[in-house]
This record gives C-alpha cells, structure tokens and sequence, in this order.
C-alpha cells in the first residue's frame, strides 16, 4: 500500500455531499493551489535503499492519485484510501484474482457483462468454478455460500435491477469466512455504503458516476482490510493497471459535483419510471423506485436512493426496441451510463449478454436534462411501434 496515502489526516465528519466537493484538497494557505495539480512523471528522484513511503517509479505511485483515492475510501467508510486502475475490467480482474486456485465464486446471473465474460474465462482455464444466483433471492444466494470462497455481488444489478438484501448476504458470508466482493457502480457510495455491512471489498467502474462525464476510462477497489489492500497494490503494480494521472485528474474533477448529478439524474428517473409505466407501447418496467417493482420494498429500507439506471421492455422483439431507439433524438444510442447526458442501448445485442435478457430490454442511463425534454423524446420514439 502507499503509506503517503495510508497517513494522510482525514477529513472531518463531514456530509458525504460536502466530503465529494472539499475532501482531498490541497492545505489552506496563502497562494495555495485550489486544486491538486497534475503530476506528469515517470520515475522520481531517489538514491539508496527505497524507504517506506518513498515513491520511486511512477507505477508504484502518484501524486495526482493521492486526493482520488483518499476521497473515495473515505466516501465508502474506508480506514484506507482507495486503489484506482486503469479501467473497471482491470479493477474486476485484480478482486477476482482474490479468488484461490479451483476456488468457488458465487456469482449473479445477472451482473455487468464484462464481470460475466471474465469470471467464465477463468472458469474455462479451471482456475476457478462458478455458482450462479439469483442475487434477490436471498434463500438460494446463502445456500450457494458453502464451501464458497468468494461471493461477488450486485445490487442493483446491470440491466435487471434486481436489489440484493445486502446486510443479509454479507453477514452469511462473513459468518462462513468467504470473502465478499460488492460491485457499487450502479448505486455509487451515495445511496449505499457495503463496507458498513460487512463487504471486504467494494469495485467501482469509475468510469461511470463517478466521473460522470464519459470522458474517462478508470475504476477503483476500496478495502478497510490492510493485508488485502497491500496485496492488490501489488497486483497493479506487478500487473501495470495503472491509471493515468489526466483520468485521475478528470475523475476527480468530476467526483466534486456528483452529488448535484445524482439529485438530478435520480429525480429524472422517477418521474420517467412512473409514466413508462403508464406508457400503452411498454410491456415492463424495472425501476426500484416504482413501488410495484420486485426490489422496491428492499431497496426503499437499504439504499438512500433508487438510482438512475431504467429498464424498459419496449415492443415484444429486438427489431421493435431498435426502431425505438433509432427513432430517440435527445437520448444518445449507446454503451455505458452514470454521465450527464442519458444514454439509451438494447443489452441484449451483445452477445456477451445473459441470455435471460429480454431481447427487447432497453437499458436507460437517465442524465441531468430536463425531464419534459426527455419525456417528448421517448414518448415520441415509442410512438413509432
């Protein structure tokens, strides 16, 4: 671990909205930057014996890492700061390599795909094997526990929305000394924090919310475990996972309104799930917020917040979903979420994709634009079926 990280003072008790905007900044003082400025640098002066701290080389550690990784641990009630990686897959192989030779990872059928594609790699070399849940159901997930060593989970999960009754789950997991690995992309440490219940390890595509802006390629690992943070420091080291200090930079940057987004974008999605769900061209809607959906109850008592993330099942066939989303003006076709802007794609079209996908499932990624914009747009593009 970076020890220049490890004893840095932490903020104070601060709101997590206030911790987003005025935590890791530079000290108070005259002429002093506002902003961390950006370290470009590929090695470090140094002579001798490295000691403890020293920074060296520029794949152990950088200066414009510091304030990303100390704000995010401490957004996710980390005693460490976070890891940052290249990207969340760099940041998702480095947790599943936690995973033992022939270990036992429960994992959601339904997960981001990447998460998927991976974890079925592995288990094809036979380094590891896979048991898949249905993460809502938290009879079935506590039953795959035995013998498990790894249980990853999502809640919500990418594209089903399905919420997991975290608390549960990782007292299970704990109580059966299997390693918990949560993924908190999609609900960001705003709307749930699952190192509070018991997770040894958090995941973040930072790509998405936490930058915000879809300009950067980043993700995360955050850990109160010292033992486990020193050994995945060591595995980006050693596997050259790095992120850039421009990304680390920009994610920061984009962490700092966060909050404000996420109001927005949150907002947005009620009011786009409700009248979806009214709409005649909808067969279903998944959105926590809407107190007919599955996980509404669960999500209502766990999280501060249902999220910004939709899914709709717009007509009955692939063919009618891509007609609405051709017909879209505002919303953007296309991959990813968590940005300002709302982005809208048919998951099933890849084909990496569970095949329990709905072919006709449109992932909606609501963003900050005015919710009577956005409505004329979907409305007018699910007019066309």
């Amino acid at each position: 671990m970076n020890p220049r990280n490890a004893d840095s003072a932490r903020t104070p008790a601060w709101d997590p909205k206030t911790l987003l905007v005025a935590g890791g900044r530079p000290a108070h003082g005259y002429d002093a930057p506002v902003n961390h400025p950006v370290t470009f640098t590929s090695t470090y002066h140094s002579k001798g014996q490295a000691a403890p701290g020293e920074r060296v080389y520029a794949r152990f550690s950088n200066p414009t890492w510091d304030p990303f990784e100390q704000v995010l641990g401490e957004l996710e009630a980390a005693t460490l700061p976070a890891l940052v990686f290249s990207s969340g897959m760099a940041a998702i192989a480095a947790a599943l390599s936690i995973v033992p030779e022939a270990g036992v990872l429960v994992m959601p059928r339904h997960s981001y795909n990447g998460s998927l594609a991976l974890s079925s790699e592995l288990q094809e070399a036979g380094r590891l094997s896979i048991r898949p849940v249905d993460i809502a159901n938290t009879e079935e997930v506590l039953a795959a526990l035995d013998g498990a060593d790894v249980l990853w989970v999502e809640s919500p999960t990418n594209p089903m929305l399905e919420v997991a009754d975290l608390p549960a789950l990782l007292a299970a997991a704990k109580a059966k000394n299997t390693v918990s690995i949560v993924d908190n992309t999609f609900a960001t440490p705003l709307l749930q924090q699952p190192l509070n219940h018991g997770a040894d390890l958090v995941v973040h595509s930072v790509t998405k919310y936490l930058s915000g802006h879809s300009d950067v390629i980043m993700g995360a690992l955050v850990t109160s475990d010292e033992q486990l943070h020193s050994r995945l420091h060591g595995y980006r080291t050693l596997h050259g996972a790095i992120a850039g200090p421009m990304d680390t930079f920009l994610a920061l940057r984009g962490v700092r309104t966060m909050s404000v987004r996420i109001d927005r974008s949150q907002s947005n999605s009620q009011v786009l799930a409700e009248r979806l769900a009214d709409h005649p061209k909808v067969q279903a809607v998944r959105y926590p917020g809407l107190p007919s959906d599955p996980g509404h109850e669960r999500a209502a008592k766990l999280m501060g917040g249902f999220g910004s993330v939709i899914a709709l099942e717009a007509g009955s066939s692939a063919q009618e979903a891509d007609r609405v989303l051709d017909a879209l003006k505002l919303i953007t076709g296309a991959t990813s979420l968590g940005g300002v802007e709302s982005l809208a794609e048919r998951r099933a079209r890849h084909a990496s994709e569970p095949a329990s996908v709905p072919a006709s499932l449109i992932r909606l990624s609501v963003g900050i634009e005015d919710v009577e914009d956005l409505w004329a747009d979907l409305d007018q593009a699910l007019e066309q079926l």
